[in-house]
């Protein structure tokens, strides 16, 4: 009976655990007022093409997906997020963006890309991993293989947009102080406030700790 006892007391204690959402946020987020967005377990605070976008062992994989759009609107904020490659990989983070249109013009957007892959060998500087896409190029070399896990933060107030991966500042602009450089018409970079998206071009990236937080100006 006692071995019984202790096992029921043993199993009881185990979804306890299985059940909350885990990793997503540090204590000291929480002091900040950060939110997690994703917690591993569901799509509930995204909309958009929730189909091509899945879950699997706790991680967002877009698989191949489209555009994935949280539900609320944000204008300056900290998103945090780590991703995973794949060889070629492609994928790009909209900020202030409406939804239903190409948000690297309409809003903006952050590149995600494998900067090593054979196809991009020959892009443009704006086009590379971290560069607000046709307008501010990022500075390279700190991405990690791919393989394995990177983590990226997005800072937008006001006019100011800076981009640190993997504990690195690589790009840090004033948008007041910039001109597009692919010479295209970028009224997105005038924008106050919109969704923030993950906008699949049809490879496989992953995603996991996804985490928000607003800021007043």
């Amino acid at each position: 009976m006692r071995v019984l006892i202790c096992v029921a007391t043993m199993l009881i204690g185990l979804p306890i655990w299985a059940g909350e959402p885990s990793g997503c946020l540090t204590p000291e987020e929480k002091e900040q007022g950060f939110v997690c967005l994703f917690d591993g377990t569901s799509l509930d605070n995204w909309q958009g093409d929730t189909k091509g976008y899945v879950i699997e062992d706790g991680v967002l994989v877009c698989k191949p997906g489209g555009n994935l759009y949280t539900k609320n609107e944000y204008g300056d904020f900290i998103f945090r997020f780590e991703f995973k490659l794949t060889p070629n990989a492609n994928n790009g983070v909209g900020i202030r963006t409406p939804m239903g249109c190409d948000a690297a013009y309409c809003g903006m957007e952050i590149q995600i890309l494998d900067d090593t892959g054979d196809k991009y060998a020959n892009l443009q500087p704006y086009q590379y991993h971290g560069s607000i896409y046709g307008v501010v190029p990022a500075k390279r070399g700190h991405l990690k293989p791919v393989g394995e896990w990177n983590t990226e933060e997005i800072m937008c107030q006001g006019r100011h947009v800076k981009v640190t991966l993997n504990g690195v500042v690589i790009v840090d602009a004033n948008l007041d102080e910039v001109e597009p450089m692919d010479h295209r018409d970028h009224p997105g970079l005038k924008r106050e406030k919109g969704y923030i998206g993950f906008l699949g071009h049809g490879t496989r990236v992953e995603f996991r700790n996804i985490r928000i937080k607003e800021l007043k100006q």
